[in-house]
């Protein structure tokens, strides 16, 4: 009887770990602040609230174990409201969004730290360097092994190298995935 209680205990202490289980999403400010203590590249979620492929980005891929488990160790990670009200200090730089209408429903108008990042779809996936330059944006959703390449390219430097759109199918085709495709 006591093998069977511990083995239930171990099992469901194991499960709640699993599920309490996220990435530690942050404000670009916040990350901007870590940034200055101890570099590191920021991956930021820019999203909208209306967005559905946004909200499948939510569930299907930052829910991944494997990407939640790398982004946190390589990555400060930011969520990003593209058309929320936030005020971000980048670079030297306010950026807000005044033309932000609080009695709207639906799409609002962009921020203008999305606009300056060349946002122009939801969701877009950006990456910034150790020392908070931008590196780009990647628009649309991701699956995990999608997002993978891209994690691991950016960490590794290895997009440096690329510098066409044959050489960016090259480094594809030759990436090895490693992220289960289950939670």
């Amino acid at each position: 009887m006591k093998k069977i209680i511990l083995s239930l205990s171990v099992f469901l202490f194991t499960a709640s770990a699993m599920l309490g289980q996220e990435i530690k999403w942050m404000s670009m400010n916040e990350a901007l602040e870590a940034q200055k203590k101890a570099p590191k590249k920021i991956f930021m979620d820019a999203y909208t609230t209306w967005c559905g492929p946004c909200k499948m980005l939510d569930k299907n891929t930052f829910s991944n174990k494997d990407v939640i488990n790398y982004i946190n160790r390589h990555y400060y990670p930011v969520k990003f409201n593209a058309e929320g009200t936030e005020e971000i200090h980048y670079l030297g730089m306010s950026f807000k969004n005044p033309n932000y209408d609080p009695n709207r429903k639906g799409r609002n108008s962009q921020h203008e730290f999305a606009s300056a990042m060349k946002i122009t779809g939801y969701p877009s996936l950006v990456f910034f360097d150790e020392e908070a330059n931008l590196i780009g944006p990647i628009p649309g959703y991701r699956t995990p092994h999608q997002l993978e390449l891209f994690l691991k390219m950016f960490v590794g430097e290895d997009y440096k190298k690329i510098t066409s759109p044959e050489a960016f199918q090259d480094y594809s085709a030759a990436f090895e995935n490693e992220f289960s495709v289950s939670n």
